[in-house]
């Protein structure tokens, strides 16, 4: 999967940084059908990707590696994310706002956007960027707390 490859890529580049000790790395996606949408690279794209999850639900995935001298362990949380639709002026306006452009799939469900957010399946804090329970758990595994 491709989030649990570069929170392993993450991790990793952090060891070899010369960070010691544990490292915990994460990646989000935001994937629809079989289409990976990352952070938008510029307004266009943004407006592309709100357009594509404008009346459908999609998935958000987040892969965290916890990575220690002994072990690394790597595990997704995933969440389904109904949108309702949104018109080409809501979102012009919405691109406009700036909130889009650092987020996977071009939106903040904490933001902005949470009025097109209809429903979700899942964890709340793995859509707002780091599945809080699921760290908790792999820390707890590992006897870090």
């Amino acid at each position: 999967m491709f989030a649990e490859r570069m929170s392993r890529e993450k991790a990793r580049a952090a060891r070899d940084n010369g960070h010691g000790g544990v490292i915990l790395a994460a990646d989000t996606v935001v994937a629809v059908e079989a289409e990976i949408l990352g952070k938008p690279e510029d307004s266009e794209d943004a407006r592309r990707m709100l357009r594509r999850l404008s009346n459908c639900t999609h998935e958000v995935i987040t892969a965290v590696c916890l990575l220690g001298e002994e072990f690394s362990d790597v595990r997704s949380e995933i969440t389904r994310v109904h949108f309702d639709a949104m018109s080409e002026a809501e979102i012009a306006d919405y691109v406009s706002s700036g909130e889009p452009m650092d987020k996977a799939g071009a939106y903040a469900i904490q933001g902005r956007a949470s009025r097109w957010i209809s429903r979700i399946e899942g964890d709340y804090s793995n859509v707002v960027g780091l599945p809080v329970d699921l760290v908790w758990r792999m820390l707890r595994d590992h006897g870090l707390y």
